[in-house]
C-alpha cells in the first residue's frame, strides 16, 4: 500500500559529496521531492540529468549556475532547471536546497 505521508522520524540522509547530505522526503513515479543539506562551502558539482528541476533555497545562501550563468540566490528564492541543462551550486552558508524532480530520479532510490 502507497504511503502519502513523510514524517522527518522516517528521513534517511545520504552522503552525496563532502558537505553535502541528501534525503528522498516523497515520491512516486512521476515526480519526487528531495532536501539536500550543504555546509558552508560544500559543492554541489555541475552535472545534467533528463529530468526537469525546480529548487527552493530552504535556509541558507548559494551561488547557483544553470547553463552557464551563476546568480546568488537567498532563503525563499529557488529555481528552474530544464531536462539536460548543466547546473550546480556552491553553499556559501550552511543551507538546504529543497528539490523536486519530474519524472523521479531512480537514481536516487
Amino acid at each position: 500500500m502507497m504511503s502519502f505521508f513523510s514524517l522527518p522520524e522516517d528521513t534517511v540522509w545520504t552522503e552525496v559529496a563532502p558537505g553535502n547530505r541528501r534525503a528522498v522526503l516523497s515520491q512516486r513515479p512521476e515526480m519526487m521531492l528531495v532536501a539536500f543539506r550543504f555546509e558552508e562551502g560544500a559543492v554541489g558539482a555541475p552535472h545534467s540529468h533528463p529530468h526537469t528541476q525546480v529548487s527552493y533555497v530552504a535556509e541558507g545562501a548559494f551561488d547557483v549556475t544553470v547553463d552557464g550563468k551563476t546568480t546568488r540566490l537567498e532563503q525563499g528564492s529557488s529555481f528552474i532547471v530544464a531536462p539536460n541543462l548543466v547546473h550546480g551550486v556552491v553553499a556559501l552558508a550552511p543551507g538546504l536546497l529543497i528539490d523536486t524532480f519530474t519524472p523521479r530520479r531512480d537514481d536516487f532510490l
